[in-house]
């Protein structure tokens, strides 16, 4: 259930970070602005949406990376389970030659 939860906010926090890191304007953006075709004033400041989505994409990269990890280590620990669990099973099935019964040999004519 807990790798479920992660897989989801994993991608959900992946969707964010694509959204804003294409919202966000190239450095040749405020060319067009300094020549007067864009609007220099905004709803963040004078400085733009600049520094507020710089410090929004770093949060989200740094939840991106720690997502990545917690869901790495939660498959690991799934497949070293797995493999506990399979080599039990493997040492509970081996026949031990004291229990398997001996036939009766038939002589031949």
């Amino acid at each position: 259930m807990g790798v479920q939860i992660f897989l989801v906010f994993h991608v959900m926090v992946a969707i964010c970070l694509i959204a804003l890191v294409l919202v966000q304007q190239g450095k040749g953006a405020a060319m067009g602005a300094a020549l007067g075709g864009g609007a220099s004033a905004t709803v963040f400041g004078s400085r733009g949406s600049r520094g507020f989505l710089y410090k929004l994409t770093g949060a989200f990269a740094l939840a991106f990376f720690a997502t990545s990890m917690t869901l790495t280590y939660l498959a690991a620990q799934s497949v070293k389970n797995a493999r506990d669990d399979s080599d039990t099973l493997a040492l509970s099935a081996t026949v031990q030659p004291s229990d398997v019964p001996q036939a009766p040999i038939k002589p031949t004519l």
